[in-house]
């Protein structure tokens, strides 16, 4: 990552999660998701999730909510808009304003879907090399930086990244696509070489409307 990028804490909360988010072509939304989620198989499910990410961020029918493009000055924003009762997937907007970022994290053990919306944005893959107790080993594995309309997959063991936002004059939109509400996560702070102490890290979101 860019040493521009500044690791944030996560979401302050506000209120609790909303369930569902009224926006405009959010049954259009919501339908090509559930499509591709039920497919049920991991791969199949993710790799569908990428393509019709990319193909609703491009999609002039589909509107976010004005409030995602809304930076929050002291963190990035999670802005859960949706929550399938039937397939038990979430749908989170982040906002991320300037030099907003994460440390090196993971994803509780679940595969998650993430698209572009809005902006850049610098994304590095990290490779688990060892463990010893909270201590992990990391070494990275890949970075690139990804505008509107690109999407990606994480799926466990491959769930540890960084993501953070190198503009220092622009917000950027990534929408989330998770297995099941991601309420817990662990983040990975440097230590020393390629060590990391691991820290459990409640996942708060902040208001939709």
């Amino acid at each position: 990552m860019s040493g521009r990028i500044a690791a944030m804490d996560d979401a302050k909360p506000c209120c609790p999660p909303c369930i569902s988010v009224d926006f405009e072509g959010r049954d259009k939304l919501v339908a090509r998701i559930d499509a591709a989620v039920a497919l049920g198989d991991e791969q199949a499910v993710t790799s569908a999730l990428r393509s019709v990410l990319c193909e609703l961020i491009r999609d002039p029918d589909v509107h976010l909510p004005d409030c995602v493009h809304e930076a929050i000055s002291d963190h990035y924003a999670r802005r859960e808009l949706y929550r399938s009762e039937r397939y038990g997937y979430s749908i989170v907007a982040m906002t991320w304003g300037p030099g907003q970022g994460t440390p090196v994290h993971d994803h509780s053990g679940m595969w998650c879907v993430e698209g572009v919306w809005d902006g850049q944005l610098e994304i590095t893959q990290y490779e688990l090399l060892e463990r010893d107790g909270d201590r992990y080993r990391f070494r990275a594995a890949g970075g690139m930086q990804a505008g509107p309309g690109s999407a990606g997959s994480l799926i466990p063991p491959h769930e540890y990244h960084t993501i953070g936002n190198p503009n220092p004059d622009a917000v950027a939109v990534t929408l989330h696509i998770y297995k099941a509400p991601m309420d817990y996560c662990s983040k990975f702070y440097p230590q020393d070489g390629e060590w990391y102490v691991r820290c459990g890290s409640a996942m708060a979101t902040d208001a939709a409307a």
